[in-house]
């Protein structure tokens, strides 16, 4: 069986999210947590050591996927053309296993009702028998994104399955590529201890800390998103870790 697949370049992606966009678009889905695509955003580390981090997930269209083999309906299963993971609506009955054996929270609902069907990213199949590239990858800006057979992919690309913070790629096999962002490196010299010391005193105002250690430890709870949160007890929960709030 042929298996495409996906490449992500994470060093590219600026959390813009038009491929969010352009999927809910084609795919004509509703306002809401229905998304076969998801951006993740979240910050780690204090200063001078801190980093946004961008993460793109939709299906991976695993080569062993723990969504087909825990469905008591054979609802879902992996098509020989392209080695896509598809829902056959007729067959689910939205008890949701797949969704907790998927490692990325792949399989998505319109609502948090008992019973309603699963869905996810169709590796936009319906384009690639029109010889179209799926529309997430044409929406990127950045060219953070590609799709190709997943052999042609590694000769390009590189062979690295796995993501700082993401599951461990041996446990579905997911078909894609990734190339992490760059290590964090310092692009104007300066003395952050000094930096912070001077912040900490700002005459004639009150200080703001009165050591430097304290904004070093971040307490837990302090940043909203802080870490990768892949898997949600609800449509609110995941509307508020793939939400842009820039705005």
């Amino acid at each position: 069986m042929p298996q495409y697949g996906f490449f992500f370049d994470q060093s590219r992606c600026s959390g813009c999210r038009a491929c969010t966009v352009a999927c809910k678009n084609w795919n004509s889905l509703p306002p809401g947590p229905l998304k076969y695509l998801r951006i993740y955003e979240y910050e780690k580390g204090p200063f001078p050591n801190c980093r946004i981090h961008f993460q793109w997930i939709p299906c991976y269209h695993c080569e062993a996927p723990c969504c087909v083999s825990v469905c008591p309906c054979e609802a879902l299963y992996k098509e020989e053309k392209y080695g896509a993971v598809l829902v056959d609506n007729e067959k689910c009955d939205g008890c949701r296993r797949c969704y907790d054996a998927c490692p990325y929270g792949s399989l998505v609902f319109e609502n948090d009702e008992l019973g309603v069907k699963a869905e996810k990213c169709t590796m936009c199949i319906d384009r690639l028998d029109q010889g179209l590239k799926p529309v997430c990858v044409l929406s990127c800006s950045c060219r953070a994104l590609d799709f190709d057979l997943l052999s042609h992919l590694a000769m390009r690309y590189g062979n690295k399955r796995d993501l700082e913070d993401m599951p461990e790629s041996h446990i579905a096999k997911p078909a894609v590529i990734f190339k992490p962002h760059a290590a964090k490196r310092q692009l104007v010299t300066y003395n952050a201890e000094r930096g912070l010391e001077l912040m900490m005193k700002r005459d004639p105002l009150p200080a703001v800390y009165t050591s430097t250690s304290e904004i070093k430890e971040i307490p837990k709870g302090m940043i909203g998103r802080d870490k990768l949160v892949l898997k949600h007890g609800s449509g609110d929960d995941l509307m508020c870790y793939t939400r842009s709030d820039e705005g």
